[in-house]
């Protein structure tokens, strides 16, 4: 059986959930092996969620990805056979009861390489991953309508942890219109993408929804934003790269930047609560 790497177990979302999946885990991965007649060729990686397990089957090579059963997973699966390989890692099979996906194999991540050409990676991907969505994907100035309305509240409980021009600010700005009717990956940073042979870099673990492709930008800047010298310059990089109107995406940026933050302090993060602070005050100036 696999053994789990202790990083893994260390993840946040096992503070509090998941310790059966987890200690289940390894005879999963040896089921699903079988159903699928595959062999494990190599070590366990991991997100935050989830193990990627290097595999065969005859002559070809593919990786098994298990992560905890339920609606994530069922939403992952119908993101990555709707894109079917654009920007994306191919999906060969699927069982969404077991939380498996069987999937392309890929190898370098973009985390590895340097921090200007992460960032470029990630707008040109932004743009190409941008065509226009299925009407049943979920709006992107939907989740800013039911969002906004808790912003405050959760500001309120949690001792007003900044100051009250931040989330003003952030909720004048809100992007709760929008025309546009393109694909956006919903969890999106360097961590997500690895390189290709089909293509050069490819786009894992994806959220499927239709709107403004400015939504993810703040998560693109937060995720690595201990590397980078100066904040602004690389939102300008991204934006450039991915096409963008630089008024929206600083608008995006500064409302998901508050959202992520009082999320990180409701769940206990520590380190990205302060990214957050970093950023907004850099573009905020």
């Amino acid at each position: 059986m696999i053994s789990l790497p202790e990083s893994f177990l260390r993840m946040p979302r096992w503070w509090t959930e998941g310790g059966d999946w987890l200690r289940e885990l390894p005879a999963a991965v040896e089921r699903q092996c079988g159903v699928w007649d595959l062999t494990i060729v190599g070590a366990v990686s991991h997100g935050s969620n989830a193990v990627v397990v290097p595999v065969t089957r005859g002559a070809e090579e593919f990786v098994l990805r298990m992560s905890p059963p339920g609606t994530e997973v069922a939403e992952q699966v119908w993101a990555l056979k709707w894109w079917a390989g654009r920007g994306m890692a191919q999906l060969y099979d699927a069982d969404v009861d077991a939380g498996a996906m069987l999937l392309e194999r890929l190898s370098t991540p973009l985390t590895s390489r340097p921090i200007d050409e992460a960032v470029a990676v990630l707008g040109r991907l932004m743009r190409r991953l941008a065509v226009p969505a299925p009407d049943e994907a979920r709006s992107t100035a939907d989740i800013v309508t039911t969002r906004s309305v808790e912003l405050e509240p959760q500001w309120e409980r949690l001792g007003r942890p900044f100051d009250a021009a931040i989330l003003r600010e952030a909720l004048d700005v809100a992007p709760s219109e929008t025309t546009s009717t393109l694909a956006v990956n919903g969890d999106f940073h360097a961590g997500q993408v690895l390189a290709g042979q089909r293509e050069e870099w490819l786009t894992v673990d994806p959220v499927l929804f239709r709107g403004d492709i400015e939504y993810d930008l703040g998560r693109v800047l937060w995720w690595d934003l201990d590397k980078m010298d100066d904040i602004v310059r690389y939102f300008d990089l991204a934006v450039r790269e991915a096409e963008l109107d630089r008024d929206r995406a600083r608008d995006w940026v500064l409302w998901r930047t508050v959202d992520y933050w009082l999320y990180g302090l409701g769940v206990g993060l520590t380190e990205d609560p302060v990214r957050c602070a970093r950023l907004i005050t850099a573009l905020c100036r």
